[in-house]
């Protein structure tokens, strides 16, 4: 699983924190959902998903550099289960 910030300008160590605070957030939240829209389908190689960060919009989108097919099967429930909760806020 490969997350790309998207972030303006060189971030600042404040900004890095902030990156790896919310990583540690987004991956076993990512997982979880990914795990129970393939409940067995296949056998998952995590290392085929990428996601882009919005810091600014407080926003994951699936990166348009994972497989078609994969960004087919989940993007109709991604947004709600991922992005329509407070992961953004501070915790």
């Amino acid at each position: 699983m490969k997350f790309n910030w998207l972030i303006s300008g060189t971030p600042d160590p404040a900004t890095k924190k902030v990156c790896i605070d919310l990583e540690y957030r987004l991956r076993p939240r990512i997982t979880k959902f990914l795990l129970s829209q393939f409940d067995g389908d296949h056998l998952l190689d995590f290392s085929k998903f990428h996601f882009d960060v919005d810091l600014k919009n407080e926003w994951v989108w699936i990166s348009e550099d994972t497989p078609y097919d994969i960004i087919e099967k989940i993007k109709a429930d991604f947004d709600r289960d991922i992005n329509g909760s407070a992961l953004f806020s501070v915790a």
